[in-house]
């Protein structure tokens, strides 16, 4: 075994910058190599990271020397040849192909066999908890020399013996996932072991690597090795960081203020010509918005980073097409993939096609896939409905397939809808094929899976791993080349010993940085350091390292907020650690200076809106329309005249207006069959037999409309009584769903229009009159109020006004309350006729007002505002208080 020599190159306070470093780096390299009297040329020098090899190569090549092998132990380990391809069921550190093995495997044995059927979801954590632990137990292994690996394996089976009571589970996962790994393919680094370098070199920044170390470790005798240790002691950890330079902190506000700070920092440095710049990701979510921002301002970005592929529109697409097929899929799942597809072979105008589909489903109810065949529309939109679900189709199987099938399957789907040609045009959508290796030929496809074994899933569980598979991939935008990247978004990890200008570091809070790391989701921390893996304290120490590395370039300014959302955030540990670093030595954290300009706008009053609309009064006024314009104008103007609009759910969950809706069929129908009365029972039989048909029609789910047949069970009974006695009485059902139209009287062009729930014969000493009936499935206490003062109820006197006979008894009107507990209620209108004269009249008289250009104002008042669509269109919220009544 060769010695090593150990030197540590630690910067002064004030020492040089990252070039510098470098510099006097590779002349110490140099003159230690002469001193020994070893070639440079057959030395090999590692550094942490690739993103160094550049400067690395550039450094030594100054000296004027032979030129030493610059490498990573990853790229030089790739430099020796391809890594091993896994066998079948082998763990091969493909996450997609794992995922697969791991189901696999763990559903051959009883319990995973059980569990995946009890209970999928948790089946599904516990698999990718499985292939994350065996993936780092191969890593971690591939650290030990091939000649000791077997007997690291059985340390750690002895380390991860069989434990019973709490944590059983989660210690047999653990053992599953290290026998795995024990028979993983062969790491690629193992090559590193038998090479036989003149001397090895390792440059240790951010923390030990532990593959490097065990490599000079077993390194042969007469090799020379040198460890340049750059990190400081962690009892002087900062002790380098700058007085004169010392880190500006910025305090936030919130999310948007902290991303709007950064940027702004960002700008300040690249206008002032301090490029390029190291945005440092430590809040991934924030340094997204802020790279938005950054890019707005027309900056070259490099990331290092990116971000999950899943997050991707065109990974969105694929999985909206996934949903849209599984069966049952709702019609929002549909229009979700549907609207994503800008050409669809055939159709020249697919857009268009998808709007009135979705136009004709929310008119006709349809709120389920499988029944687009039952849309009534023209034959265009109907062929194209069926291309559709002819589609879908063809992705769904009674038996489950095999992964390359499945694959097969969607590339054809995708094929046929125009979307593999608009992924294959896209940054993301290339990368988003390239994770399923969609790009590559179908034989090179299934070859890739072979190591998952025969697996075969159903339609459900592939797309739960395609998901899986995009979660893990990470997508890296397209960005300027590094030479001219003004601005570099990098991990804290990857910023140390690069020449970068400045340093920004949003996220410097106690969640973000320095915090204590997630525990293992199957492994105790004690356990970690013995099976190879970095616990809780050799992680909190690399971070610190890395933070302390990277405050080595100047200026730097750390910024966080104060709150999370409603969560309250503080200084992280490492910038507290700072802060009594510097104060012991006289100073403190400089403070920030916000580079943002300040605007003022000139405050503008909001004032309640009255437009004029006289070219848009409708030529059919309806009861709603009336109730609007009396209830509020603008509500009139927004609502019917603009016809403005909120879509309403596809598939949204049976409700009290489909319940409504429903009861208002199955009363028609049971009555336009029903010639004379009938014996209760029958009656009863009858009317249940009716709803469920309507229901069946209706394609009301059943489960979902249970607590409605709750409340239908108890009403037929009670409906049944109540009919009798109203037979008893005289009366008699003469019209339901009746449609009336009437002009209004004194406005030329304008006419009443609308469709009244039922209408019934009475006698009276009178004579035989006309009743009419409106059901209301609503609260009887809110129907009562409203009849309580008649003028202000407008449905039934508009009603009355339609149906209005020119001689014999008055029109009687009334609600008929369904839902009342204890029966059905009659709210009766005390004086309709007279109501329905006074509203027509008010009707005319607003309407000659708005044709001659008369504004619509928003009122704000009352009940009115509480659900109104327009209330945002108005806005009620933000008048002025001059303006409120």
């Amino acid at each position: 075994m060769a010695a090593i020599d150990r030197e540590h190159l630690e910067s002064a306070p004030d020492g040089p910058g990252a070039a510098d470093r470098w510099a006097a780096l590779a002349d110490h390299v140099a003159a230690w190599a002469a001193a020994r009297r070893i070639a440079l040329r057959d030395t090999i020098v590692l550094v942490p990271f690739a993103q160094l090899l550049a400067h690395a190569r550039l450094a030594f090549g100054r000296t004027g020397t032979w030129l030493p092998r610059i490498e990573t132990t990853q790229t030089l380990a790739r430099s020796l040849g391809p890594p091993a391809r896994a066998q079948a069921l082998q763990l091969g550190l493909d996450h997609a192909a794992d995922l697969l093995t791991a189901s696999q495997l763990l559903e051959g044995q009883g319990w995973g066999r059980e569990a995946s059927r009890r209970d999928p979801r948790g089946f599904a954590h516990a698999t990718g908890a499985v292939v994350d632990t065996a993936q780092a137990l191969l890593r971690a292994a591939g650290a030990t020399p091939p000649a000791g690996r077997a007997a690291h394996w059985e340390r750690a089976r002895a380390a991860l013996a069989p434990l019973s009571g709490p944590g059983s589970l989660e210690r047999s996962l653990a053992r599953f996932a290290l026998e795995w790994a024990a028979l993983g393919v062969d790491a690629a680094t193992d090559r590193l072991f038998a090479l036989r370098p003149a001397a090895w070199v390792l440059l240790q920044a951010g923390g030990p690597d532990a593959l490097a170390t065990a490599v000079l470790n077993e390194a042969r005798e007469g090799t020379g090795c040198l460890v340049i240790d750059t990190d400081p002691p962690p009892d002087r950890l900062l002790a380098h960081v700058a007085c004169a330079q010392a880190p500006r902190l910025a305090i936030c506000d919130g999310f948007e203020h902290e991303a709007q700070a950064a940027a702004a920092q960002v700008l300040r440095h690249v206008q002032r010509g301090e490029q390029p710049v190291a945005l440092v990701a430590q809040d991934r979510i924030l340094v997204r918005r802020v790279r938005a921002l950054l890019e707005q301002a027309g900056l070259a970005l490099l990331d290092e980073t990116g971000w999950t592929l899943s997050t991707t529109r065109a990974a969105g697409q694929v999985m909206a097409l996934l949903r849209a097929a599984i069966d049952g899929a709702g019609t929002d799942a549909l229009f979700d993939w549907l609207k994503g597809i800008e050409a669809w072979p055939g159709e020249p105008a697919v857009a268009a096609r998808v709007a009135a589909l979705e136009a004709a489903c929310r008119r006709q109810q349809i709120g389920r896939v499988d029944a687009l065949g039952r849309l009534a529309v023209e034959p265009p939109l109907a062929a194209f409905g069926a291309n559709v679900l002819a589609l879908l189709r063809r992705l769904p199987v009674v038996a489950p397939m095999g992964v390359a099938d499945w694959l097969e399957r969607l590339a054809d789907a995708l094929g046929r809808s125009g979307t593999l040609g608009a992924l294959q045009g896209d940054e993301a959508g290339r990368q988003v094929l390239s994770a399923l290796r969609l790009d590559a030929p179908a034989s090179e496809r299934a070859g890739w899976l072979q190591v998952a074994g025969p697996r075969m899933l159903g339609l459900e569980d592939f797309i739960a791993w395609v998901d899986a598979v995009f979660e893990r991939a990470t997508y890296r935008a397209a960005d300027s080349a590094q030479a001219s990247a003004q601005v570099v978004v990098t991990p804290l990890a990857q910023a140390i010993w690069r020449p970068f200008a400045a340093l920004v570091l949003p996220g410097a809070d106690d969640s973000h940085l320095g915090a204590v790391p997630a525990p293992h989701p199957l492994i105790g921390d004690a356990l970690l350091r013995e099976l190879g893996l970095p616990d809780v304290a050799e992680r909190r120490f690399a971070e610190a390292a890395a933070f302390s590395q990277a405050l080595r370039i100047a200026p730097a300014t750390l910024l966080r907020r104060r709150l999370d959302g409603r969560d309250p955030l503080a200084d992280s540990p490492l910038v507290e650690r700072l802060r009594l670093e510097l104060q012991q030595r006289g100073t403190d954290l400089a403070p920030w200076d916000d580079p943002r300009l300040t605007m003022m706008p000139a405050a503008v009053p909001a004032h309640r809106p009255a437009p004029p609309a006289p070219g848009l009064l409708p030529a059919l006024l309806s009861a709603s329309a009336a109730e609007a314009l009396r209830a509020c104008p603008y509500r009139f103007f927004a609502l019917h005249l603009l016809r403005l609009r909120e879509d309403d759910e596809l598939e949204a969950e049976v409700e009290k207006r489909d319940y409504g809706n429903w009861l208002h069929e199955v009363l028609r129908d049971f009555h336009a069959g029903r010639d004379k009365p009938a014996a209760r029972a029958d009656e009863m039989q009858r009317l249940v037999a009716l709803g469920t048909a309507s229901r069946t029609r209706r394609g009301l789910d059943e489960a979902e409309f249970l607590p409605f047949d709750a409340s239908f069970a108890a009403f037929v009974p009670r409906y049944i009584d109540w009919l009798h006695a109203r037979d008893a009485a005289g009366a008699s059902w003469r019209e339901a769903e009746y449609e009336l139209e009437l002009p209004l009287a004194g406005v030329e062009g304008v006419a009443l229009r609308g469709i009244i729930d039922r209408i019934d014969s009475v006698r009276s000493e009178a004579g035989t009159g006309t009743e009419l009936i409106d059901y209301k499935t609503g609260s009887a206490a809110t129907l009562r109020s409203q009849v309580r003062q008649p003028f202000e109820d407008t449905q039934l006197a508009f009603y009355a006004a339609l149906l209005a006979p020119p001689a014999g008894p008055p029109v009687q009107a009334m609600y008929l309350a369904l839902d009342g507990s204890r029966g059905l209620e009659e709210i009766r209108h005390p004086d309709v006729a007279r109501s329905a004269d006074a509203l027509v009249q008010g009707l005319a008289h607003d309407l000659h007002r708005l044709r001659a250009g008369a504004g619509m104002p928003a009122l704000g008042e009352g009940r009115t505002c509480e659900y109104c669509e327009a209330r945002g269109l108005c806005r009620r919220d933000h008048w002025s208080l001059e303006a409120l009544p």
